[in-house]
């Protein structure tokens, strides 16, 4: 076995039983980036304290052995987040699929269509509150 192979072993026989990390472990780390960065960006010091107790609990919760607590914190990190992160994933189809369609908003419930661009004028209905209105595409 070599050295990188003992390496490996002995983190690994470490992290046996503990944690490690998870979306909310990442979420604080990412935080604690952008505090960083902020701190040197705007000299606050203030934010260079928040980013280094974000790193130390980060830390704290990979390394912590009380899993059901863990999962517990990261299940409402999860539900907390759900609708940005919905948000976020709906974006990026958007923005994919850009030139194919054209996306706009009913305007009376506000619920996302989409129509193929190069169709012209249409007369929507919504699929939620049955508003009709005309949209071009």
């Amino acid at each position: 076995m070599n050295l990188w192979e003992r390496i490996k072993f002995s983190l690994s026989r470490f992290m046996y039983g503990r944690y490690g990390a998870d979306q909310f472990s990442r979420a604080i780390v990412t935080a604690s980036l952008i505090l960083l960065v902020l701190t040197y960006a705007l000299g606050i010091p203030l934010f260079w304290y928040l980013s280094f107790a974000g790193y130390i609990y980060a830390i704290f919760r990979m390394f912590s052995r009380n899993i059901d607590k863990r999962s517990q914190e990261n299940q409402a990190f999860l539900n907390k987040t759900a609708h940005l992160r919905t948000e976020y994933s709906q974006f990026k189809v958007r923005w994919r699929n850009r030139k194919q369609y054209k996306y706009f908003k009913c305007p009376q419930c506000r619920t996302r269509m989409r129509l193929t661009r190069g169709v012209g004028e249409k007369q929507i209905t919504c699929r939620n509150c049955q508003h009709t209105f005309k949209q071009k595409a």
